[in-house]
């Protein structure tokens, strides 16, 4: 099976503001080609043996997966959470436009 060329990342975070924050750090570093928030979600989990409730808004990257490595090294970096939410899910099809310029928006080189 050949690994996918694509992603969508999500993460999660307490604030619209720090959502924000996220998502233009990995657009000016070119790590993501788009970033989405979604409005608050609530989230139920367990941590340190309570189960927690809280509201958080969603960010969904699109990323090409030889981006993936950095995008994760900055969100862990840059995120306040001691264990954040980091998955990636591989895109196995879509327009080749869009996911033309999701390469061309992650392209290492473009950054110069």
């Amino acid at each position: 099976m050949t690994p996918p060329a694509w992603l969508t990342v999500m993460t999660t975070t307490d604030s619209e503001e720090k959502a924000r924050e996220l998502a233009r750090g990995a657009i000016e570093a070119r790590l993501a080609a788009c970033a989405q928030i979604s409005a608050p979600v609530t989230s139920v989990y367990r941590w340190k043996n309570a189960i927690e409730s809280s509201e958080e808004w969603q960010v969904l990257f699109k990323t090409s997966a030889g981006r993936y490595a950095e995008l994760e090294e900055y969100l862990d970096a840059a995120h306040d959470y001691d264990t954040p939410e980091i998955i990636a899910t591989p895109i196995v099809r879509g327009s080749a436009r869009y996911l033309a310029w999701v390469n061309a928006e992650t392209a290492p080189e473009a950054a110069l």
